[in-house]
């Protein structure tokens, strides 16, 4: 379960981050690309943008749900 003590600074503000957990599978980034993105060095996700409507929300909680190391919280 994502902790967001453990969350990464990158994350934009909001309901939803990647923690340190996160192993860098991208699975996030091709669930949801309008809201995940991989750091410069392909270590790991972040969260770079909220999501704005259902569509993206749903991409969201489609990542969170997939993430096999549980690295994606959804505090909203």
């Amino acid at each position: 379960m994502a902790m967001k003590e453990n969350k990464f600074d990158e994350n934009i503000d909001g309901a939803y981050y990647v923690d340190a957990d996160c192993i860098g599978c991208n699975l996030c980034v091709s669930n949801s690309p309008q809201n995940f993105k991989m750091k410069d060095d392909d270590s790991t996700a972040y969260v770079f943008k909220q999501p704005e409507n259902e569509k993206e929300k749903q991409a969201c909680e489609n990542a969170l749900a997939e993430c096999p190391v549980d690295a994606i919280g959804n505090d909203g």
